[in-house]
Formats: C-alpha cells, structure tokens, sequence
C-alpha cells in the first residue's frame, strides 16, 4: 500500500514539473486604466494571457534577446496622481535574480518603482500574497517525511 502511495506522488511530481515546462499564463493589466487590476484584484478570464505568445519588452531586449517568459511579475508604481499603480504582466528574466527583469521601464521616468513581485505558477501575480505556495511545499515535504 505505502509502496503505491510513493509511486502516486512520484508521478505526481513528474506530472507537475513536466507541465511546469510549458507557457505560463499571467494576468496583463494595469490599475491606471482598468480599476479592477488594482490593489484589490478582481479576477477577470479577459486579463489572462499566454507568455509564451509575449515578446520581451522593448527596454528589456538587450538583457534577454529572443526569450521566453519565466514567470509573472507584479509591480508596484507610484504614478503623478500620487496613488499606487499596479501593472501584471509576464516576466522576463532570471527568477533567482530579479534586479534585471524588474527594471523599470525608461518610458516611464515619471513614475517611480515602489516594488516587483515575481512568481512562477499560472495565474500566480493575481493574488495579493505570491507565497501561498510555502505552504503547499510544506505539506508536500511533510507527506514525503510520513511515508518515508
């Protein structure tokens, strides 16, 4: 019985690392002109998008010429106005070093960048909280350490 539960998660694993391969999808909106994107998010099918059929932003090209999205990302921007813009979109760059694909784009030097949270699972930059994964590592781990 244990030795069909450690095949059922092993596989399960697999399932999910070999599905992790493929196009991620992030919402793409902006808080300036939809209200809905902002720091309350509501959900809406219409912002989805597939990163794999996004290019690079243009002030990011020189750093990640011809590459596919790694994750999405949410950032944070203090506009004229004075209130908090939120812009999500996909992400573009090394996930274990976002200073580079966190710039800020030079377009908007008005605007100053306030944060920049990246996170690789779909539909993740839609929450308010991008870790809720922890937890589901924790469980995991925790499960793993039981049936061991």
């Amino acid at each position: 019985m244990v030795v069909i539960v450690k095949c059922s998660l092993a596989v399960a694993v697999m399932i999910s690392l070999a599905c992790s391969a493929y196009a991620i999808k992030c919402y793409k909106c902006d808080s300036l002109s939809t209200p809905k994107c902002g720091l309350k998010f509501e959900s809406d099918d219409s912002f989805l998008v597939d990163c794999s059929r996004m290019g690079t932003p243009s002030y990011l090209q020189n750093f990640f010429p011809v590459r596919n999205a790694t994750g999405c990302v949410k950032k944070t921007l203090e506009s004229v106005v004075g209130q908090p813009q939120i812009m999500r979109s996909c992400y573009f760059g090394d996930i274990n070093n976002i200073q580079l694909g966190c710039q800020a784009d030079p377009a908007l030097s008005f605007v100053r960048q306030l944060g920049c949270d990246v996170c690789t699972k779909d539909e993740c930059n839609g929450s308010a909280s991008l870790a809720p994964l922890a937890g589901a590592i924790l469980l995991f781990l925790g499960l793993a350490r039981l049936l061991a």
